[in-house]
């Protein structure tokens, strides 16, 4: 399956980049396999995306949960949580 990722400020900043097109195995199949999947890569990308950090993701442009199904062509983003000031 193939998927667009997004990534949003200081996540951006962290993986040095704002998009990417993944081809993903067949055994992620949601939000959070999509996180699993991209900490696998290591270094930075463990780092950002670890476990019990504070992150937002979307699917399609919507705020989402983990166990939400991904589908082919679909965009998840990754985010730090908004703060105010």
């Amino acid at each position: 399956m193939n998927i667009q990722l997004r990534f949003f400020a200081s996540v951006r900043e962290a993986l040095g980049s704002s998009n990417e097109s993944v081809m993903l195995p067949a055994h992620v199949r949601t939000v959070g396999d999509v996180r699993d999947f991209l900490r696998e890569r290591g270094g930075m990308w463990a780092e950002t995306l670890a476990e019990g950090r504070a992150l937002r993701m979307a699917y399609n442009h919507q705020m989402t949960e983990p166990a939400t199904p991904i589908t082919e062509g679909c965009e998840v983003a990754f985010f730090p949580p908004v703060t105010g000031g």
